[in-house]
């Protein structure tokens, strides 16, 4: 018989049990990952598709529909043409915010309907140099730019 293998008579669990009783105390289980520290989201209420979600995240993957992802993109990208430190880095983003809006406007046939047009490269530009225009003069650069 080899040590792996339950004896005759012995219940599973007193088996296993047993197992686990002799690793502990030879030391198999000290500085595993995470020793000490809660179990990850152990007190979220019960999801049976937690596995799925897990492995979204963790791929970077997303299940939300084109149009509700190109509006978080569209604000983002408006953040991020607030924050530009160019003239060209603004026409830039606005050119790939664009193509988005008119690949997702184009393409997509399920979810919601996206209400978003093609921003005005000009209008986001005079808009970006209005605001940089007070933000040097010490004011905000609140407002939109679309």
């Amino acid at each position: 018989m080899t040590e792996q293998q339950k004896p005759p008579g012995v219940s599973w669990e007193s088996w296993v049990e047993k197992k686990i009783r002799e690793s502990i105390e030879a030391g198999d289980f000290d500085n595993l990952p995470g020793t000490g520290q809660p179990i990850a989201e152990l007190a979220r209420p019960y999801d049976e598709l937690w596995w799925l979600r897990k492995k979204l995240r963790e791929e970077q993957l997303s299940v939300d529909p084109p149009t509700l992802v190109l509006r978080r993109e569209y604000h983002d990208t408006l953040a991020r043409i607030g924050n530009a430190r160019s003239e060209a880095e603004v026409r830039r983003l606005v050119a790939a915010i664009n193509e988005r809006i008119i690949y997702v406007n184009s393409h997509t046939t399920f979810g919601p309907p996206t209400e978003l047009a093609p921003l005005d490269p000009e209008r986001v530009v005079a808009g970006w140099r209005l605001a940089q225009g007070s933000t040097s003069e010490g004011g905000s650069a609140g407002g939109s730019v679309a």
